[in-house]
């Protein structure tokens, strides 16, 4: 009997995208397993809070810096070896660490440092791999693999750091380090063993400057992507508040120990994975953008009823409430980042999403520890609900996008525009005008429509671009654009999709009938330097 499509296991079907689950299970728990033995071996090797909190910094500070050139990376290059480099990467730096901690050579510095070095592996990592999961699954069943990617994370948390607590304890946090390094080749394994297809390149691969400048301008100006971003903000700045100030609650306010938050924190665990089990159906009944705002809407009354209840067992319910209602929201903004751009940009785009979620949960946890220090821990998660909810209101304005695959896929309808004999591909930048003659009655809604195309255009490649009319005939108007590069100009051709077939398609309806648009493409000049005197 086959498993129906809005099944939470129904992406397991597929042997890659299931074996690189285990894996990634395998090597999340091994990272979690590493971060307990780093901030343990920290503590005996220094008795300073300042150095075992940059245990910390060490592992997240490179997200900040790496994680858009990473992006832009994972875009220009085969996302199969990317990711065999960075996991070998990962699994030296582990082995390393191991040994020397199992020599006993292991110091304050060389710690960080390494660590550092793991840090600077995750940021490398997370926009490749998030990047792959579209090419592993069909797209209805993409809401399920990113909840069951989110589960896995989720049984890490809650397996990993329990793990390595009996390991530490029995035997030194050595085993953590190298029990990470042998999940790290049990990636690479699966990674090797991936027949990925892929198309063959036409052009030469992006440089890497050139694309992270791309991946700028499609971030700036793609309206869909926008949306996820500020939805994910207006989400994120607020919920942190919930896990932030969480162990202060058990510790200050409750009394409670270690294993009351642990308990807590299993419980979050176990919501999440019970909330993935209904997480494809609710998303196929209500649709990602209906999903996030009940979602958020029940993190809210979480945050609500973390302020006012002071018993463990009442707050049991609330963290499984708090898991599903988490995993809710990341798994549909996740999929409506993956969903709402074309591959050629998608690690990049992924990228920019990954820095949102970073740096508000950064941020947030900030912003709220200092509320809770000033004035009081149910004060600021009160404002924490508060601001969650004034974040609603911005659902309002931006919708997530629902976009078909076919709309993404590339449209090639734009003829090879020709270039003479001689001159360098790499030459520009390049100019590129289209005259359109326009019924004057009509001027208004062109103008309204080459708003359309103006985005398009810039999202695609574009540096620059204007719409003017001539001042001798009113019925002429000229849209120009210009590229980077002849071989920019050929893969701005590449990059229109279907979807953006039809916004050209809506500006041309108000050609006149009868009259072609013309087009050209200028290449800038080379002119001679000037010589000191000449006029």
């Amino acid at each position: 009997m086959s498993v129906p499509a809005t099944s939470p296991w129904s992406p397991l079907r597929q042997t890659t995208f299931r074996w690189l689950w285990l894996a990634s299970i395998a090597s999340n728990i091994g990272t979690w397993m590493h971060e307990v033995g780093a901030g343990w071996l920290m503590t005996t090797l220094s008795a300073s809070p300042l150095n075992v909190a940059l245990v910390q910094v060490a592992g997240s500070l490179p997200m900040f810096f790496l994680a858009l050139p990473a992006g832009a990376l994972a875009d220009i290059v085969d996302k199969r070896r990317y990711l065999l480099g960075v996991q070998l990467w990962m699994a030296t730096v582990a082995t390393l660490l191991a040994a020397l901690t199992l020599l006993g050579l292991t110091s304050v510095w060389l710690l960080l440092a390494l660590t550092l070095c793991m840090g600077i592996g995750t940021a490398l990592m997370m926009p490749a791999w998030s990047a792959t999961t579209p090419e592993l699954v069909d797209k209805d069943e993409l809401p399920a693999a990113v909840a069951l990617s989110s589960v896995g994370v989720n049984l890490a948390r809650a397996v990993g750091p329990a793990i390595a607590g009996v390991l530490v304890s029995l035997v030194g946090p050595w085993l953590t380090f190298a029990l990470n390094a042998l999940s790290f080749f049990a990636v690479i394994a699966v990674l090797l063993a991936w027949r990925r297809e892929t198309e063959p390149a036409v052009l030469p691969a992006e440089r890497l400057f050139g694309a992270l400048r791309a991946g700028w301008r499609y971030s700036r100006s793609s309206r869909p992507l926008q949306a996820v971003l500020v939805r994910a903000l207006a989400f994120f700045l607020g919920a942190s508040a919930g896990m932030s100030l969480l162990p202060l609650i058990v510790r200050g306010e409750l009394q409670g120990s270690a294993t009351d938050f642990g308990l807590l924190l299993g419980c979050v665990g176990i919501g999440a994975v019970l909330g993935a089990a209904f997480l494809p159906r609710l998303h196929e009944r209500l649709g990602g953008d209906r999903l996030v705002l009940l979602a958020s809407l029940l993190y809210a009354l979480v945050l609500i009823a973390l302020a006012l209840l002071r018993d463990l067992y009442l707050l049991v319910p609330v963290m499984l409430l708090s898991g599903a209602a988490w995993i809710a929201v990341l798994s549909s903004l996740q999929v409506a980042a993956q969903t709402s751009v074309p591959g050629w940009v998608r690690a990049r785009a992924l990228a920019v999403y990954i820095l949102v979620f970073f740096g508000s949960m950064a941020a947030g946890g900030t912003l709220w520890g200092l509320v809770a220090s000033r004035a009081s821990i149910p004060f600021a998660l009160l404002c924490a609900a508060a601001l969650l909810a004034l974040g609603l209101l911005v659902a309002l304005r931006f919708h997530l996008p629902v976009t078909e695959a076919e709309d993404l896929a590339p449209s090639l309808h734009w003829p090879a525009p020709i270039l003479a004999e001689g001159l360098d591909r790499e030459r520009g930048p390049v100019v590129v005008t289209l005259e359109y003659d326009i019924d004057p009655r009509r001027a208004a809604a062109f103008q309204q429509a080459m708003e359309e195309v103006r985005g398009m255009r810039r999202r695609n490649g574009a540096i620059s671009w204007c719409l003017v009319q001539d001042s001798e005939n009113p019925r002429q108007w000229l849209e120009f654009f210009i590229d980077e590069s002849w071989l920019e100009h050929l893969r701005h051709h590449q990059r229109v999709t279907r979807g953006e077939l039809k916004i050209e398609a809506a500006a041309r309806r108000f050609q006149t009938p009868g009259i072609d648009i013309r087009i050209r493409h200028y290449l800038k000049g080379r002119l001679a330097p000037e010589h000191p005197g000449r006029k």
